[in-house]
């Protein structure tokens, strides 16, 4: 009953902004080519930066790679096809499935345990999944190859890059490379937001007016300063150049804490009002929460856990 109230409260809170919309199922749409590699990484260098609401200083004493965009659907099926063939993943009746060896357990009073165990990746045949297996094969619904993979839980995201030998960001890593180290920004472009500056609730872009209705997210690095199909974006690149850093779809992040294991995601999305898109803002659910809104982007390079439980 703990796990349900707690996947509960994640829906909840994950899918805020987006109560009356309902989740669509797209055979296809335009693809829409933004001009930005998904396969291009950034170095984000050693140093301090100000960290959270109020701004405190936080040393990352170590350079590390990050994603300049987060994880599209067509490197995600890229993943799934191999990890089948090798056994890594396997199908169990409409779901993707992985092992996790499970998470260390101290009986916190809000600590739920998390088992080793094959672990849901990605439930097929869901509204809003954009990957379709046929047979022994996956395959992305056309057009939407560049947009962000969604519908993946943290097993899932994790079991990526894993297999890629990668990792998830740290909480305090993603913060860095969104918001740089030279001030205290709201968002990754500065500290005003518009509606040409991202995907998020009040945005009504053109492009899901007229060229996408109904896709709900943008390709990455759709906001990059040109005027795509028509639609004059401005620049939404962090001080260190990363694309998406706010809005278009939450990103989950590589933390575990030991008095929860709930995992939290960053960045905000398509579903979400302004507040939400502020670097510091973060949301949580436990690791087998999935939704139309939350993607991921990998990191690497050397990780301290020193870093851990600070915000």
């Amino acid at each position: 009953m703990k796990t349900f109230l707690i996947l509960l409260i994640g829906i909840l809170i994950l899918t805020s902004g987006c109560v009356n919309e309902p989740v669509d199922s797209l055979n296809s749409i335009p693809y829409i080519d933004t001009g930005v590699d998904p396969d291009s990484w950034i170095t984000i260098p050693a140093g301090e930066f100000m960290a959270g609401l109020h701004d405190h200083e936080i040393d990352i004493p170590y350079d590390y790679e990050i994603m300049a965009t987060l994880v599209t659907n067509a490197q995600y099926v890229e993943y799934l096809n191999s990890a089948l063939v090798d056994a890594t993943i396997k199908i169990v009746a409409d779901s993707v499935m992985g092992f996790y060896p499970g998470d260390p357990f101290q009986g916190h009073h809000h600590e739920f345990e998390i088992g080793s165990g094959d672990k849901v990746h990605l439930l097929l045949n869901e509204p809003g999944l954009r990957t379709k297996f046929d047979a022994d094969t996956f395959r992305v619904v056309s057009g939407f190859e560049n947009h962000p993979v969604v519908m993946v839980t943290w097993f899932g995201a994790k079991a990526y890059a894993d297999y890629n030998g990668l990792r998830l960001p740290t909480e305090l890593e993603w913060e860095k490379a969104a918001r740089g180290s030279e001030d205290n920004r709201a968002y990754p472009w500065g500290n005003e937001i518009s509606r040409n500056h991202t995907n998020y609730y009040s945005s009504h872009d053109l492009f899901h007016k007229v060229l996408n209705p109904g896709a709900r997210t943008t390709p990455v690095g759709f906001y990059n300063g040109q005027t795509i199909s028509g639609y004059e974006t401005k620049d939404n690149r962090s001080p260190h150049g990363l694309f998406d850093m706010a809005g278009n779809v939450w990103q989950w992040c590589g933390d575990d804490y030991s008095d929860q294991h709930y995992r939290y995601a960053r960045g905000g999305s398509f579903a979400n009002y302004e507040y939400n898109l502020r670097v510091w803002a973060r949301n949580s659910a436990g690791p087998d929460f999935y939704a139309i809104n939350i993607g991921f982007r990998c990191a690497r390079g050397e990780n301290s856990e020193m870093l851990k439980g600070h915000h």
